[in-house]
């Protein structure tokens, strides 16, 4: 056998890595500081001595777990408003003309590595898709820029529970983590997640009222507060969605009941 490269090793243990956060970010879930070693091994289908390897003990394992979804933590503020944000890309573009004249005329389309029928088949796909994406940015537009920013952090924590995760903590000042540890990932988390937030609100709020009432601009420490207050609302809110699995389809409903 072929002696694997560094390559090689080096990916293998990057998806080792992310199977294990995984699993522990989804028996935090359930278990909270509770959560041990053996716990994690378990929901990754990984021996003990597999996941010990990497990580002996429990608070190495949520620190590289909190820092590595702080690196995702700001996408749900980038995603265009006109995007639906539960539609992939492929979803997003039209059904290529070769596969809609193959699906009327009989013939395959040159070079389509399937039969007519698997053509077919993809092109009505296809449209759906296209069709669904069209009610979905349909829907999205009737959203202001806070509100259509929390449906897409719902949905976010419905398929990263990590992600969840580090809101949650981040709410409650990591505690669960020693004090240097929790002091640097609060900076972090400020940086990355509570500033950019507060601009957001700002701008919505601006544009709700600034006509109205002429009112000054809150000052930076008031608009982190209020940045804080809608995060913990929204985690308030999604953990029994979370827990039952109905996250991301009650994401809206949760949206409209805090009145975003």
């Amino acid at each position: 056998m072929t002696p694997r490269t560094k390559e090689q090793n080096d990916e293998i243990r990057l998806r080792r890595l992310a199977q294990i956060r995984k699993a522990a970010a989804d028996v935090f879930l359930n278990k909270g500081p509770l959560l041990e070693i053996r716990d994690v091994a378990a929901q990754a289908e990984l021996g003990y001595g597999t996941v010990y390897h990497y990580y002996s003990n429990k608070g190495d394992l949520l620190h590289d777990l909190l820092w590595d979804a702080l690196e995702r933590a700001g996408e749900w503020l980038e995603v265009p408003l006109n995007v639906p944000p539960n539609v992939s890309p492929d979803a997003q573009r039209e059904v290529p003309p070769e596969i809609s004249r193959a699906s009327s005329s009989g013939e395959a389309p040159v070079g389509w590595p399937f039969g007519l029928a698997a053509a077919a088949d993809i092109g009505n796909s296809a449209a759906a898709d296209s069709r669904s994406a069209s009610h979905e940015t349909a829907a999205a537009a009737e959203l202001g820029p806070v509100a259509a920013a929390g449906v897409r952090l719902l949905q976010l924590w419905a398929e990263d529970h990590a992600l969840f995760l580090l809101h949650k903590l981040a709410g409650e000042g990591f505690a669960a983590l020693p004090e240097a540890r929790s002091a640097l990932l609060t900076t972090a988390f400020r940086q990355e997640v509570l500033v950019p937030l507060a601009a957001l609100l700002e701008t919505g709020r601006a544009a709700n009222e600034a006509a109205a009432s002429g009112a000054n601009a809150a000052e930076p420490p008031y608009r982190l507060q209020r940045a804080e207050m809608l995060l913990a609302a929204l985690v308030g809110c999604a953990s029994l969605s979370l827990r039952r699995g109905k996250l991301h389809e009650e994401a809206r409903d949760i949206v409209r009941f805090l009145k975003l």
